[in-house]
């Protein structure tokens, strides 16, 4: 299943360079307001060292890395929804992302003015919070007007939409976003077909100076105290020094950069783990001697879905699929050792497929 993340957040906050830390594209970024005319998309492995150490037991021609999918948005202004600047054109871009990567400007450059004057993630998180929430509160005001006459031609389906509908309204208007409304998951299918931007799960990072690499500073220590009460995730990242090091061809010259600067790995590989709890996503492979692969899943997929993400025929001709755990693959260091101690289990259409997996899909079409 292909994973799609949106990099938002104000013009000038580093969404760009962020983008190009961890993406295989390399994007422009300008310190002039609004000069991007279009979003970025980039495409990233997600990093698993388990891919290696399986190769390392059974030796294969390729190794494939599962991959999340990046799109850099335009930076948004206070009225982007209303059409300032170029943030209002690409609000339909978040629509169709997974989750949200909401980046925080927590550095000082004289160089790079803010457009609001100062430097204030949170102030800056609000804004950008009130531009969707605005966007969503447009859709669902433009439901209520159909469903209104719905309900004047005796539509009784339409008397529950109205509630639910209302229910979102009232939430929006209060400065909500639509993740934080407690709703039935029935409710939510009325609003579905709307894909509400301020719904979408988010995770925030604070992009900071190179000294404050590791610890942070005042501004992200102002987030994670706004952010107390929502339980979300803040990460650190000094994007700057990372898009830096994200440029040498060199392995071991990117790891010694990030040790010198007391960080022991890339804050993509941070990002990606956080997109994979916020989510509930998983990682099954398969392995063999042409191709070691990893491949991503739901939380609670079953083995004929599952199945259905390597080939749509694997899902409709599914008979049923061989599973060997990846501690027991390591452990005994073959298929054919875990055979002969009974550690390879033969699953049914209702087993649920748990991380770390390795699948074997027996099937007929």
């Amino acid at each position: 299943m292909a994973l799609q993340c949106g990099i938002v957040g104000l013009t000038n906050s580093g969404k760009t360079t962020i983008f190009n830390c961890i993406s295989n594209t390399r994007a422009k970024s300008s310190a002039a307001a609004f000069s991007v005319s279009k979003s970025n998309v980039g495409m990233v492995r997600v990093p698993d060292n388990r891919l290696y150490e399986l190769a390392r037991l059974q030796p294969a021609q390729r190794i494939v890395h599962t991959t999340i999918d990046f799109v850099d948005i335009p930076g948004l202004a206070r009225g982007a929804g209303a059409g300032t600047g170029v943030g209002n054109r690409f609000l339909a871009d978040i629509r169709n992302t997974d989750a949200l990567i909401h980046v925080l400007r927590c550095f000082d450059n004289e160089s790079l003015p803010h457009l609001e004057g100062s430097v204030n993630p949170v102030r800056d998180m609000e804004t950008v919070d009130l531009e969707l929430q605005a966007k969503d509160l447009e859709s669902v005001e433009k439901k209520i007007a159909k469903t209104e006459k719905l309900l004047k031609i005796g539509d009784k389906a339409a008397v529950n939409t109205m509630e639910v509908l209302q229910m979102y309204r009232e939430h929006l208007e209060s400065f909500q976003s639509v993740r934080t409304l407690e709703i039935d998951e029935r409710d939510k299918n009325i609003v579905a077909d709307l894909f509400l931007l301020s719904a979408k799960p988010v995770i925030y990072i604070c992009n900071v100076d190179e000294a404050s690499a590791v610890t942070g500073n005042n501004y992200s220590d102002q987030v994670k105290k706004a952010l107390e009460a929502q339980d979300s995730e803040v990460l650190i990242i000094a994007a700057e020094l990372e898009a830096g090091i994200a440029e040498l061809e060199n392995e071991k010259d990117r790891l010694d950069f990030l040790n010198d600067a007391g960080l022991n790995e890339p804050g993509v590989n941070k990002l990606i783990r956080a997109a994979y709890r916020l989510l509930q996503l998983k990682t099954f492979f398969t392995v063999g001697p042409r191709e070691i692969r990893a491949w991503t899943i739901s939380g609670e997929m079953n083995a004929p879905r599952a199945a259905g993400v390597i080939h749509s025929d694997m899902e409709r001709g599914f008979i049923r699929a061989e599973v060997i755990k990846y501690d027991d693959f390591v452990s005994l260091g073959s298929e054919s050792a875990c055979r002969e101690k009974g550690k390879i289990s033969i699953e049914g259409r209702n087993y649920i497929v748990q991380d770390g997996d390795i699948l074997n899909i027996r099937f007929n079409v």
